[in-house]
């Protein structure tokens, strides 16, 4: 099989055929495994011999594709399975500092001034303290942190579910997204199964003390199901909603759904 992509309403054409390719050469748990780490532009074009040549015709493909990872790696999410956790002995230390700007540039946040802003299809529109934050049960995990640039390192991260905490704001379980927006200019979004994983934490601390600025001060989200990016350090705001939402890095081509 050989895709042409000379014009740009191949593209769509390119998925469609990579889908059926998969669904029929591959046996199911060798197709669930390579569906699992995301169906690219280039992994189409090991599968098919394909030669990209027109950028205008590359780009939408790969849209296409990206939007189909999504689709599988939604699907293959399960709400109940948790990532790995680890013994204190095995946290990285150093724990590495990354972010798309240095260090030294991390916002300084007045703790006793911040307020968790809440939005979007919830019935509880008020401000949250980090005082009101530490009043809901908390939580701990030791689980790793994925980067999308290849290296991980594992931490320690404590604060209350967010799952809880929509539940408690009056969340509409029904909507889709969960839009956050922060306070470096840093935003993402996540599907609601994503959010109600019992391990997705509004994470207050790090390793047993409040998160410092370099980590994500006042709070962040912890996401051990999803990689690096998706889990927003400095938030700010939280949004519930039906409307997709991309991210910072999503908005330069990176993966939506972001599963590790």
């Amino acid at each position: 099989m050989k895709f042409s992509l000379w014009r740009k309403d191949n593209a769509e054409a390119v998925v469609t055929e990579a889908r059926a390719l998969i669904q029929k050469q591959l046996p199911q748990v060798s197709r669930r495994r390579f569906l699992a780490r995301g169906l690219t532009l280039g992994g189409v074009g090991l599968l098919s011999g394909c030669v990209i040549d027109n950028n205008a015709t590359a780009e939408a493909a790969l849209t296409r594709i990206s939007q189909f990872n999504d689709w599988a790696q939604g699907k293959l999410f399960d709400p109940s399975q948790l990532a790995p956790t680890y013994p204190d002995a095995m946290i990285t230390r150093p724990f590495p500092f990354n972010a798309f700007y240095g260090e030294d540039q991390a916002p300084q946040i007045d703790g006793e001034a911040f307020r968790l802003e809440v939005s979007g299809l919830v019935t509880r529109k008020r401000p949250w303290s980090l005082r009101d934050l530490r009043d809901l049960p908390q939580y701990t995990q030791v689980t790793r942190h994925i980067c999308v640039e290849g290296w991980s390192a594992i931490g320690k991260w404590s604060g209350p579910r967010l799952g809880d905490f929509l539940v408690m704001i009056g969340a509409d379980m029904r909507a889709r997204y969960i839009g956050v927006h922060c306070s470096d200019d840093y935003y993402t979004s996540i599907d609601m199964a994503t959010a109600m994983h019992p391990q997705t934490l509004i994470a207050l601390d790090w390793n047993d003390a409040p998160l410092p600025p370099k980590y994500g001060f006042p709070m962040k989200l912890r996401i051990p199901t999803k990689l690096g990016y998706k889990n927003p350090k400095h938030v700010q705001a939280i949004f519930v909603s039906n409307t997709f939402n991309r991210g910072y890095w999503e908005d330069q081509g990176y993966n939506w759904f972001g599963g590790s």
